[in-house]
């Protein structure tokens, strides 16, 4: 059993014999360790109903659980119930982990349930830069986090091949192949300045020669359907780098083809909830406390994103997802509210939607920090960060803050093969371990059945600290997934080990009699954990470094 479900199954039975049955039992861990393993507020939810003050109702409950077989003592301090547990707790707590193995952490509340994670999205303008990195990043390892909770999980793209921002791009690649045959074309104003397009249009005047001197609706024909291919060969080598793939990439020339767009607008205007204003249609969000009516239909007849946006999100409910998580940068808030109140004038349900938001990345060098600008060309591309710092590291520090705070990526630091880097501190304790099983198993004392092991040797505070963190595992992965939060995970991890690097240099685990077995075995816990955490991050680890 959990070791908070132990002390409020311990408390709710008490509670029971005094005829009380409040909603919720809260338990926590203790900020400082000299007030317990773990505490309850309990008394603070009672004191109306018992007529007590905080202190005189925890110490009735501290009495009638002080003779709790898993507890060394109860004490109540200022309203607080504070609880130490027996070692011998601890060490059934540790079996059971050993007993679940690689199942350890995984949830059922998502059994039987679709979900769908929609995430990068980047229109195929040209390669993904270190911002899209850390979408690719937060919503990969979102993914693997409801996957841990028992959802049948779908990754999805959503390519707007269509509109102005692809002609803009054709038109830029249609230059480039100018200037590579000496005429000094000019980029569109709002085109693509990258540098990426400059060896296409290289070897497209090698291809066509000077078949296309002008540009026109040939021209543009010609050159959309030679760039739009290799913008996303160029997104699937960057998806491919950062070890992220899709299970459904959807374009937006299938929504506008099957017809939902114009079920859409049929649905809204019958349900009077669009008006039409120079010669554009427009949907009527102010008057449900929206602070603008956005544009559905241009006046020239065409749907905008936002539009094609909706009947995407149609399209994902018929398809018959129970939730759908968009992951999407910060700014694009307003374009939210709209498409959720638009699912909702449909009928579909307020929670199917949500969005988890993060801000911008910005890279921390040699040269201090730059802004990325994929259409003005200034932007270092994924791949070529991760040709350089690596995989682990690119995925880590992506996902290693608060995906609501600014990330500014720190180049030097991921680079580094040492304990200031956090991956390489967390990955570093997985090889330790690995590294003494290696010897333990060269000198004979691997044991061969870890779960019929006397764990009564685990007496060490750091021992028993460690069996309480590790404890704690099934509870990050699901805050981290319900709070679209993975850098709680980082976080644990870098607990962990923080807790298990400074025990392996004071303590000796092999030639240690009685010891050794049950060392091996909580160290066999703290590996496991170090790989479900690190697998679920999708970062290597390593039994060698």
């Amino acid at each position: 059993m959990r070791l908070e479900a132990l002390v409020q199954g311990s408390i709710r039975s008490v509670l029971d014999r005094l005829g009380l049955s409040p909603p919720e039992i809260p338990v926590d861990r203790p900020p400082h360790r000299e007030l317990g393993d773990l505490s309850s507020r309990i008394a603070f939810l009672l004191t109306k109903e018992l007529k007590k003050p905080p202190q005189g109702v925890a110490e009735e409950l501290a009495k009638e659980l002080s003779s709790h077989p898993a507890f060394s003592q109860v004490q109540a301090v200022q309203g607080f119930l504070n609880f130490r547990l027996r070692p011998q707790t601890l060490h059934g707590v540790l079996k059971e982990i050993l007993q679940e193995g690689l199942a350890y952490g995984k949830g059922e509340e998502g059994r039987g349930k679709r979900l769908q994670v929609e995430f990068v999205s980047s229109n195929p303008t040209g390669p993904l830069t270190i911002g899209h990195g850390r979408q690719a990043a937060l919503g990969d390892v979102l993914a693997n986090l409801f996957s841990e909770l028992g959802f049948q999980v779908t990754r999805e793209y959503y390519l707007n091949d269509e509109g102005r921002q692809i002609e803009l791009l054709a038109q830029s690649l249609w230059a480039r192949y100018r200037q590579a045959l000496g005429d000094p074309k000019p980029i569109p104003e709002g085109g693509y300045h990258g540098d990426y397009l400059i060896p296409i249009g290289e070897e497209l005047a090698q291809k066509f020669g000077n078949a296309y001197p002008e540009w026109n609706a040939e021209a543009k024909k010609v050159f959309r359907e030679e760039v739009v291919p290799r913008m996303l060969r160029m997104i699937e080598e960057d998806l491919e780098a950062i070890g992220v793939s899709f299970d459904v990439w959807t374009r937006e020339g299938d929504i506008i083809r099957k017809g939902l767009v114009d079920e859409v607008l049929r649905r809204l205007r019958e349900g009077g909830h669009v008006y039409e204003k120079d010669g554009a249609i427009w949907l009527s969000a102010k008057i449900h406390g929206l602070p603008r009516d956005p544009v559905l239909i241009r006046s020239d007849g065409t749907p905008t994103y936002l539009m094609v946006d909706i009947a995407y999100h149609l399209d994902k409910f018929r398809r018959g997802f129970d939730w759908v998580v968009d992951v999407q940068g910060a700014d694009h808030v307003e374009e939210q509210q709209e498409v959720k109140l638009a699912l909702r004038l449909l009928g579909i349900p307020e929670n199917f939607l949500s969005y988890c938001l993060h801000q911008f990345v910005t890279l921390k060098g040699a040269e201090g920090i730059e802004k990325m600008s994929t259409r003005a060309g200034r932007f270092l591309r994924l791949k070529d960060l991760v040709d350089e710092v690596g995989r682990d590291a690119t995925r880590y520090f992506m996902v290693m803050r608060k995906p609501e705070s600014h990330l500014v990526f720190d180049f030097a630091l991921a680079k580094k093969q040492s304990l200031e880097n956090p991956v390489y501190y967390v990955q570093y304790a997985h090889t330790r371990i690995a590294s003494v099983f290696r010897e333990a198993q060269a000198r004979g004392e691997f044991p061969e059945d870890l779960l019929s092991l006397d764990l009564s040797p685990l007496t060490g505070p750091e021992e028993l600290q460690l069996i309480m963190e590790l404890d704690r595992f099934p509870d990050v992965v699901r805050l981290a997934a319900r709070g679209f939060s993975p850098h709680l995970l980082c976080e644990y991890l870098e607990n962990l080990a923080g807790i298990f690097h400074p025990y392996y240099a004071r303590v000796r685990i092999l030639g240690q009699g009685r010891a050794t077995p049950a060392r091996l075995a909580l160290l066999f816990g703290v590996k496991l954990v170090l790989f479900r955490g690190l697998s679920i991050l999708g970062v290597r680890a390593p039994e060698e470094m």
